[in-house]
């Protein structure tokens, strides 16, 4: 928190600068710009915000769902339940009984005919469905009880997914910390290589004013001042080149801080005489690196992935029971002769499925999940081996440059000393421009050296902390 509040205040500094002013920026800033900026780590979280919805997601599988459905229906029919010939007698049925009686009688009974085949006519009506316009609706209510142990499985799985997120955000960080650190040290490394040339170009283009001037005297041959020139030459295309690899670096910098490409900016690591190293002792940590390596949390999480992918297929062969309650609604209704009435009753069951006979599909699929897993195993296995190598060698590369470093410094005082003498002789008369040049360019490497080897001090030092897992 208070690293965050540091560079909040930093942030507000740098908005008060005046026009034209360059910013400084510490590897601190330069981290936290990089980690707001870069593309791939906003994509790991916004992963990590859809695993956790799906986690929330997979929970209500355990819960009742309830669903509402509504329905209407016309058709050119209506359901009938009495046939065209039952129609027929109903409707005639005083006719039918009359015309059985004598002739006499049937006149007497004309009226009675009319009234019964009325009546029958009225009991034809009375069986009319009218189904031609059918509403429906139903409320639904469905329980999980048991489902062969697959919404357990799938809520496991969403948790494992959400850590994979999660592992995932993680390693996309070290990721990006990993490159910028490289970044800001290969800038610095060429600023300081740029300073160092220019002393160099500097350095060798007095000694050429001295040779030409012991030309003239007699002292020194054109041949020494047209080795001197080479020097010169060679001198100035080296800076050139640092100078050109200094600017594509400090554009490589800007981009991943999310800065202007053309911006001009100071690390504040720029500004010492020396690139200030601690050395720290490299210790080998193998079960911090197997603690914390985010490639690790991967595989572990893809292993128990793929046995959670297997309980779900394995659920296939069991039964699944699930209860099921709701009340049903309609126009016409049959609870009272097709009502042409809303109404409705309340439904409660259960409904179990259970596989008998699938030629054995859910076998060979677990088969196939299982040795799915044994190859993420083996994987695993694998890459514990090169990550303990891994840390083992990055550990050797600390103790290394940690070495170099050392040898280089005092390099640095042999070659000073060198130079010195030479300089000395050469003033003197008793040593030729091409051992002064020898011990110029003795001077360069040495110098050189230690840059790089305080570079590799740093770099090695973050190699380490990414193979441990600990860059943060």
């Amino acid at each position: 928190m208070n690293r965050k509040i540091a560079f909040g205040f930093w942030l507000m500094a740098a908005g008060c600068l005046p026009a034209g002013a360059q910013r400084v920026l510490t590897l601190d800033s330069c981290r936290q710009m990089a980690l707001r900026n870069n593309k791939q780590l906003s994509i790991s979280k916004m992963k990590q915000d859809v695993a956790a919805n799906e986690r929330k997601s997979a929970r209500t599988k355990y819960l009742p769902h309830v669903n509402a459905l509504g329905t209407y229906v016309h058709t050119t029919k209506e359901v009938s339940i009495l046939n065209d010939d039952q129609k027929l007698v109903l409707s005639n049925v005083g006719t039918g009984l009359v015309s059985q009686l004598p002739a006499p009688i049937q006149e007497k009974l004309a009226g009675l005919q009319t009234a019964l085949n009325a009546l029958g006519q009225d009991v034809v009506d009375a069986f009319r469905t009218d189904t031609r316009d059918i509403f429906a609706g139903t409320v639904a209510l469905t329980q999980p009880v048991f489902m062969g142990g697959s919404i357990i499985a799938f809520n496991k799985i969403a948790d494992i997914k959400e850590r994979i997120a999660a592992n995932a955000l993680d390693a996309s960080r070290q990721s990006t910390l990993y490159t910028i650190d490289q970044a800001y040290w290969q800038v610095v490394s060429l600023y300081h290589k740029q300073k160092l040339a220019q002393s160099y170009l500097d350095l060798v283009q007095k000694f050429d004013t001295d040779v030409y001037k012991m030309i003239d005297e007699g002292v020194a041959t054109k041949s020494d001042g047209l080795s001197v020139d080479v020097k010169v030459n060679e001198a100035e295309m080296t800076l050139t080149k640092v100078n050109d690899g200094l600017v594509l670096s400090r554009m490589l910098l800007n981009q991943l801080c999310g800065l202007p490409l053309d911006e001009e900016v100071t690390l504040a690591d720029e500004q010492a005489e020396n690139i200030a190293v601690v050395e720290i002792a490299a210790k080998p940590d193998v079960e911090m690196a197997v603690a914390n390596r985010p490639e690790l949390k991967l595989l572990e999480n893809t292993v128990a992935l793929s046995k959670q992918a297997t309980n779900v297929l394995k659920a296939g062969n069991l039964p699944q029971v699930v209860l099921t309650g709701g009340y049903l609604i309609s126009n016409p209704n049959v609870f009272n002769g097709f009502e042409k009435k809303f109404s409705g009753m309340w439904n409660v069951g259960v409904s179990v499925r259970v596989p008998i006979w699938n030629w054995g599909d859910v076998m060979y699929k677990v088969r196939a999940s299982k040795g799915t897993t044994a190859i993420v195993n083996l994987e695993l296995a694998d890459v514990r081996e090169k990550i303990e190598l891994q840390v083992n060698q990055t550990a050797f590369k600390v103790e290394e440059a940690n070495k170099k470093l050392t040898m280089a410094q005092k390099n640095i005082q042999r070659a000073e000393e060198n130079l010195r003498m030479a300089n000395l002789g050469f003033s003197e008369g008793v040593i030729t421009p091409t051992t002064v040049m020898e011990a110029q360019t003795a001077w360069l490497q040495a110098q050189s050296q230690k840059i790089d080897a305080e570079i590799d001090v740093k770099l090695s030092q973050v190699d380490l902390q990414k193979a441990l897992g600990t860059l943060q």
